[in-house]
């Protein structure tokens, strides 16, 4: 698909307006279709006359489809208040960037498209419904239908209250969030070692590919760029990779030999937006998790429990990476290598997890000593060399940071058992449990 479908098709899922608008448009369908099926007069006259339709007069079908309609545009507008309410609290204690959660919710979406969608039909039956002095005509199934449809309103509000009150819950937020981190790790990693296809060296036929246009990667289409660089023996080393702003002007690849065509390629392989969202941006869901932990750990609000939590998923989130493997940039074509890429190493992605936690939570015993204790739990299950190291690096830093801010020395004792129990689980290599038992 080429990736600006799949942009508009990515930016039509975070759409606040969508679901409902489409629910409107469904009631006003199902409102013309059924009174049609009135007016066509198939409605068999003994179920008009049974107990599970609509069999009062014009006068009462005009007042209670008023009534309907009046009730669902009102709870609408109560829906909304609550829906903004909500974002302003979680964009106050959570960030900003964490309400695209609450924007894309269906939960929110559907309460919301009920409403309008039950007031849009009820406005296009009532427009039909006829008195005996206009020449009567009541839609006895259509009406029957709005009276079902008012019911489900009357659920989906008491579903709206008690969804709400989950939605808002940090906790709630937080496994939310790291939902979607666990669904980044295992759709941009792989269970096999990426191929070595060997180093590509460039030579002094290497040019530089600049691009007008700015903003962040959105979407990359990593083999159609691959396949485009391989039908014309070239190698293109690409610069920024998703999450990555773009500055206009700036150069946003290297290629070697020059082409003419090469920036238009790169365009075409590329879509640029204003925000750094991507599917293909794992960092970016982690930073969402780290956003939650370090306004946690702000003056104004001081929860270190909620910062501990996030890190109990960070360490989850490492432990799924233990038996994967991040990509490592390059894509070949025919047993060489024609795109080279930034891709996010497991260094690089452990100091997204954990540098901002550990800078914010300085003088924090009980956040730098959790720190230590999933580290502790991580290189229990991690036996590759190089990612232990990388694990070490951060437990180290850890304790440095404690002697140095901690001024209780009891806490300072305890951080320092910590870090001797991580030693000794780095030595030793204990059992694999310590993470699958998260």
């Amino acid at each position: 698909m080429n990736v600006r479908i799949r942009k508009l098709v990515s930016d039509l899922g975070e759409k606040f307006w969508l679901l409902p608008a489409l629910l409107v448009v469904g009631g006003i369908l199902l409102a013309v279709a059924l009174v049609a099926l009135d007016r066509s007069g198939r409605v068999p006259q003994w179920l008009i006359d049974s107990p599970w339709l609509y069999n009062g007069g014009g006068t009462g079908a005009r007042t209670l489809l008023g009534a309907v309609a009046s009730s669902t545009i009102g709870v609408a507008g109560t829906v909304f208040s609550i829906t903004i309410a909500s974002l302003s609290l979680a964009a106050g204690q959570m960030g900003p960037r964490l309400l695209r959660n609450f924007v894309r919710d269906r939960g929110n979406q559907f309460t919301l498209g009920a409403f309008l969608g039950t007031f849009s039909y009820a406005l296009m039956v009532l427009r039909s419904v006829r008195t005996q002095t206009e020449g009567e005509f009541i839609p006895h199934l259509s009406m029957s239908v709005g009276i079902l449809l008012a019911f489900v309103c009357v659920g989906t509000l008491v579903f709206f209250v008690g969804h709400m009150a989950g939605r808002i819950n940090v906790d709630t937020v937080i496994e939310l969030v790291s939902e979607d981190v666990r669904s980044a790790i295992q759709r941009l990693t792989t269970a096999d070692r990426p191929a070595d296809f060997g180093r590509h060296s460039f030579g002094g036929g290497v040019v530089a590919v600049p691009d007008a246009r700015r903003g962040y990667v959105q979407e990359f289409d990593a083999d159609q760029l691959a396949d485009w660089a391989g039908s014309r023996n070239a190698v293109v080393q690409l610069l920024v990779r998703p999450g990555d702003f773009v500055f206009p002007g700036a150069a946003i690849a290297m290629i070697e030999p020059a082409i003419d065509d090469a920036g238009e390629a790169i365009r075409r392989a590329t879509a640029l937006g204003g925000q750094r969202v991507s599917k293909e941006d794992l960092e970016f869901a982690v930073r969402q998790l780290v956003e939650i932990a370090v306004r946690a750990l702000s003056p104004g609000i001081n929860d270190p429990h909620t910062a501990m939590s996030v890190l109990d998923r960070m360490g989850a989130s490492l432990c799924d990476i233990v038996p994967r493997h991040l990509p490592d940039g390059r894509i070949a074509r025919d047993g060489r290598p024609v795109l080279i890429f930034p891709a996010i190493d497991y260094d690089g992605l452990v100091d997204a997890m954990f540098h901002m936690i550990r800078q914010n939570a300085a003088g924090s015993a009980a956040v730098l000593i959790r720190m230590v204790e999933v580290l502790t739990a991580v290189i229990g299950y991690e036996r590759d060399p190089g990612r232990m190291a990388v694990l070490r690096r951060h437990a180290d830093l850890v304790l440095g940071d404690g002697e140095r801010d901690i001024g209780t020395p009891s806490d300072v004792a305890e951080l320092r058992d910590r870090h001797r129990r991580f030693e000794a689980m780095q030595a030793d290599g204990p059992l694999s449990s310590a993470c699958s038992a998260r």
